[in-house]
């Protein structure tokens, strides 16, 4: 689910279930340490990852534009009503007008507030880790009046132990969904601001993803990319139509066959839809100069990716992999581990409400 949608509240503390599922960034969290389709591009620098609606914002941007018909009906129906109009005022009639006015008025709220970063906005907000810097930068909003180098509006974090990681939970469907949240509270501990890094994943099982992928960041940050898996998957930067079109069909099952993907095609078609309208409203994000300028990437940095002969998006990777020249899912062992050995036991351990200390 976007986070967008069930945001943290302010001024309240760490829901207690986050707070029990804090992530440290020292030591170990499971067995195996691998990337689950979160990253941009990656250097000896930094590395730029997902923000968790990017994946799915298709579903978002569906449910702004149902709320803009929302805002639209209710008006049309009350013009019809002035163009014809009754032949005298009864009470009936000026609750109806008010009920009309103030739902169109309701969606109205509700469209500025879930899509005013969807539409008009940012074609992707991305996450990096710089680990020369030992900061996280995350671009939120578009800033529409910036001045010279000002760039989008964008939050630092400082890559310690006093920076609040945790897995965050909700119910979905009737399942558990997780996602990785950072957390900056004042000193009374109340919440500030949050947001929340990488992808979602759903049912307590596939928990062990999240686990994996945290490994994958902490030990860029803490050791560099030399011992890393490579990536499942680069996200391309610039989105192709064809892309939007992948996001969409792989949300309804990667591996899904060809007969069930026939019968949802009208549905992928409805979504792709959705994505290319706020893609196409939407600008690519710019960093702030000083950003930038500590992030610069050493000429000839062997871990400079994605480059020339790398495949970056669903459609080339896919291809990549068919040909034996990318490998599915790969992955790599935490020696240090001294946790349950098995990745699906140990997600479940974590999905208790009380998780394990290793």
């Amino acid at each position: 689910m976007d986070e967008r949608v069930f945001q943290f509240k302010v001024g309240q503390p760490i829901p207690d279930w986050d707070l029990q599922h804090r992530l440290s960034i020292g030591n170990p969290v499971g067995p195996e340490c691998k990337d689950t389709g979160t990253i941009f591009r990656i250097n000896s620098t930094y590395m730029d990852v997902t923000d968790q609606p990017y994946k799915d914002r298709q579903w978002h941007a569906g449910g702004v534009l149902t709320s803009c018909i929302g805002v639209v009906a209710p008006l049309g129906i009350i013009g019809y009503m002035l163009i014809h109009p009754a032949r005298e005022f009864v009470l009936s009639l000026a609750i109806a007008y008010f009920v009309f006015l103030g739902s169109s008025a309701v969606f109205a709220y509700l469209t500025f507030k879930y899509g005013r970063d969807e539409f008009f906005a940012l074609k992707r907000r991305p996450i990096r880790f710089n680990r020369k810097e030992k900061k996280i930068y995350a671009i939120r909003h578009r800033r529409f009046f910036a001045k010279p180098g000002q760039g989008d509006l964008t939050w630092e974090v400082a890559w310690d132990e006093n920076a609040i990681f945790c897995i965050h939970r909700r119910i979905v469907n009737h399942r558990p969904a997780y996602h990785i949240k950072h957390y900056k509270v004042d000193q009374d501990g109340n919440v500030i601001r949050a947001f929340s890094i990488g992808r979602t994943w759903e049912g307590k099982r596939n928990l062990q993803g999240l686990l994996s992928q945290w490994n994958y960041w902490c030990w860029y940050m803490n050791h560099g990319p030399a011992d890393l898996p490579m990536p499942p998957l680069y996200f391309k930067e610039r989105e192709t139509a064809l892309e939007s079109f992948l996001f969409c069909l792989y949300d309804f099952g990667t591996r899904a066959s060809v007969a069930y993907r026939i019968s949802v095609m009208p549905f992928v078609l409805l979504m792709i839809s959705h994505r290319l309208m706020a893609l196409w409203t939407c600008r690519d994000p710019v960093w702030p100069q000083a950003i930038e300028a500590l992030s610069t990437i050493e000429p000839g940095d062997p871990y400079d990716e994605p480059r020339g002969g790398t495949p970056t998006g669903w459609g080339e990777t896919a291809q990549a992999i068919e040909r034996d020249e990318s490998p599915y899912d790969p992955k790599s062992d935490m020696k240090v581990w001294r946790g349950q050995k098995d990745p699906v036991r140990n997600a479940l351990l974590w999905a208790e409400d009380i998780p394990p200390r290793y």
